[in-house]
């Protein structure tokens, strides 16, 4: 309960606050103007003036990095010194060199191509005064979602504006590479990481020393995406440890007081890669970072890409979360500059950490309305969105039904003016068009040849459409989860008892775990919330023991139940290929295609209408799901994600999602549902 408080808390504290457009200034005045402002952060106040060379040195010469160079030395019969000589290579490779006068040049850069992409970018000072203050306080640890390549300058952008201290900010490899742009990089506060690191002990230890000695010094604020690569889905991702324990351990051994977390949302009118993360998700290989693709991309400064809002969030004190979760005391054991494995107590807490970080992320973003309306577009027929068109009367009507929902459910909107809807549809224009009263779905052409497309191309085309309205959708998919996995359990089991819907809502929960993000340990937290919120709405009355729908809220829960089954159809087809493939042992490039193609000939064949099916990452998704629920293991030994399917255990799931899904076609259903093992328990439901 503290911790539903806490973002609540959170979340009423945001409601009221107002956002200024920083652009608005620099529009007034020169580029150079801004660029050569004076500039006097007021850093921790505890921190030593540190250089790249003092940072690097620290690094080096620390107890911990010289016992494990001894111990890697013994391990390979090298000797000491070479190993200190590659550790001082990878550090080359890795250090940020932040220098003023790049920052100044980057900042001349942003401001040209800010005012060029974006119409304004709105910052809240609230929380811009409240990160002022913890700077000088303690080690701030910045913690932005990612859903594009701009939020990895926005926030650096933002903090010269306002005269904070400009963080050092972790990113891939892959940059580094970039001639010119690499090194501007470097010398504005990046550091790089390998994207494979592997069993590489060395290169995990210089990394961890690296970042660990930046928190103690408190030297420059630390940046990193805790997600751990941008979003393609524009869906919070499920938070990566390795980064967020590296921060955390010089609280837990006692070396600082405390740290703080910031979480930071990043909210986009429209993203600038919208059409590449499509491609990629349909398997279409990503660019690779360089200098002359950052050229040719150029042209995207022609395009309008609206608004976009920077939410700097409420400082979170690591020390007051922790409290009565852990037991510092382990780390009294051994000297702190020894390697020591963290506790499951340690552990289990850094991973509620980062869930709760990026759940408060997802709180502090802003829902556009063409979010809504593609909630809306995507639970039309395709054939109605691809010839015959929707209804703009019928869309703007329902889509003001949604935004009242979204406000009873206490979501944050993003809603300028009356005028907003037909704005924003003009602002997509790559996505959909409007046209004598009716919305349609843009399907480009093949203006690269004259020949034909092929039936399994035209397929690809209208999944790379498809699948970027799905993104805009799933920027409001948090508000509506915990609410729609009621209203699903309560659409399954036709059961009013709260155990049971509370049993199935539990099941959901650990199903989807990897498709939304659940902080773990608090199910019944979630369940509470998704009551209250279906009860606030109208569409239920609780009482202590039962759930009970009212003919008022029947609207709300078929919305929220179309919502949820583009994922339970995805997962059900899944499934079913694992049951019918004859192998037991698979690698993820064998599966992905695979399961790509199982869902082409459906679509094609009108069997199946889901198309976010062809998406790898909803494919990745099932996978980890399986390997959470013990069905699929991955072998250990595999040089090739290779992944072992337990087929019984894969029916089990699959059983009771064949019961969920009683709207598609009934060929799909019988395909899967002959096959499982409890024939005649399942069967009735299937038909």
């Amino acid at each position: 309960m503290i911790l539903l408080h806490l973002l609540y808390t959170l979340r009423s504290l945001n409601d009221d606050e107002e956002f200024t457009d920083i652009l608005e200034e620099r529009r007034r005045n020169t580029d150079l103007g801004y660029a050569l402002r004076t500039f006097n952060p007021q850093p921790y106040k505890g921190a030593p003036s540190c250089s790249t060379s003092d940072l690097n040195k620290a690094v080096l010469e620390s107890q911990y990095l010289r016992y494990i160079a001894k111990e890697i030395a013994l391990e390979t019969g090298s000797s000491v010194e070479k190993v200190r000589q590659e550790a001082r290579g990878i550090l080359e490779e890795m250090s940020h060199n932040l220098q003023l006068g790049f920052i100044r040049l980057m900042a001349y850069t942003f401001n040209k191509v800010f005012k060029r992409l974006f119409r304004s970018i709105y910052v809240n000072m609230e929380g811009l005064n409240m990160l002022q203050q913890a700077i000088q306080e303690s080690p701030v640890i910045l913690m932005p979602n990612h859903r594009s390549y701009v939020d990895f300058l926005i926030v650096s952008f933002v903090l010269f504006t306002y005269d904070i201290p400009i963080p050092v900010i972790a990113a891939g490899i892959p940059l580094a590479s970039m001639k010119v742009v690499g090194e501007i990089l470097r010398r504005s506060g990046a550091f790089f990481i390998r994207r494979a690191i592997g069993s590489d002990k060395l290169y995990w230890a210089v990394l961890s020393e690296y970042v660990r000695t930046i928190v103690r010094t408190g030297c420059a604020p630390l940046e990193f995406y805790v997600e751990g690569f941008r979003s393609r889905t524009l869906k919070s991702v499920v938070p990566k440890l390795g980064m967020m324990d590296m921060v955390l351990e010089p609280y837990f051994k006692g070396e600082v007081f405390d740290i703080t977390l910031v979480p930071i949302s990043i909210s986009y009118d429209r993203v600038v890669e919208e059409s590449l993360l499509a491609l990629e998700l349909l398997g279409v290989p990503k660019p690779k970072e360089s200098t002359t693709g950052l050229f040719k991309a150029s042209r995207v400064l022609q395009e309008d890409y609206g608004c976009m809002h920077v939410n700097f969030g409420r400082p979170l004190s690591v020390r007051q979360l922790c409290e009565g979760k852990i037991n510092r005391s382990e780390y009294n054991l051994i000297p702190r500059d020894l390697p020591q494995r963290p506790s499951t107590e340690i552990q289990d807490c850094v991973n509620w950490l980062a869930h709760l970080i990026v759940r408060t992320q997802e709180e502090g973003a802003l829902i556009s309305p063409w979010s809504l309306m593609a909630c809306l577009l995507l639970q039309a027929p395709i054939t109605t969105l691809t010839e015959e068109g929707l209804q703009w009367h019928g869309l703007t009507e329902k889509t003001l039904w949604l935004r009242k929902l979204v406000l009873d459910f206490r979501g944050r909107l993003n809603w300028p003016d009356s005028d907003v809807m037909s704005s924003t549809v003009a602002l997509h224009h790559s996505i959909v068009h409007h046209k004598a009263g009716r919305v349609y779905l843009v399907q480009d052409g093949n203006p690269a040849s004259q020949d034909p497309l092929s039936p399994e191309e035209k397929v690809m085309r209208t999944a790379a459409a498809v699948l970027m309205l799905v993104s805009y959708r799933n920027q409001a998919l948090h508000v509506f989860v915990r609410p729609g996995i009621l209203a699903t359990a309560i659409h399954i089991t036709k059961s009013t008892q709260k155990d049971e819907l509370f049993s199935f809502f539990c099941f959901l929960r650990d199903v989807f775990s990897s498709e939304f993000i659940f902080i773990p340990g608090r199910a019944s937290q979630d369940f509470d919330e998704a009551c209250s919120l279906l009860q606030k709405c109208g569409a239920v009355y609780i009482s202590q023991q039962e759930v009970t729908v009212l003919e008022t809220g029947l609207e709300v829960l078929s919305f929220l139940q179309k919502l949820l089954q583009p994922f339970l159809e995805s997962y059900q087809l899944i499934f079913r290929y694992l049951c019918e493939n004859g192998a037991h042992v698979f690698t993820e490039k064998q599966f992905l295609p695979a399961v790509r193609n199982l869902a082409t000939k459906l679509i094609l064949s009108g069997d199946l209408h889901t198309f976010e099916v062809l998406s790898s990452d909803t494919q990745k998704n099932v996978l980890s799901a399986l390997r959470r629920l013990e069905a699929v293991t991955k072998l250990r030994a595999s040089q090739q994600n290779e992944y072992k399917v337990n087929k019984a255990a894969v029916r089990r799931t699959g059983d009771i999602l064949c019961k969920i899904i009683c709207d598609i076609p009934v060929k799909i259903k019988l395909l899967f549902c002959v096959r499982l093992e409890n024939f005649d328990l399942f069967l009735p439901c299937c038909l």
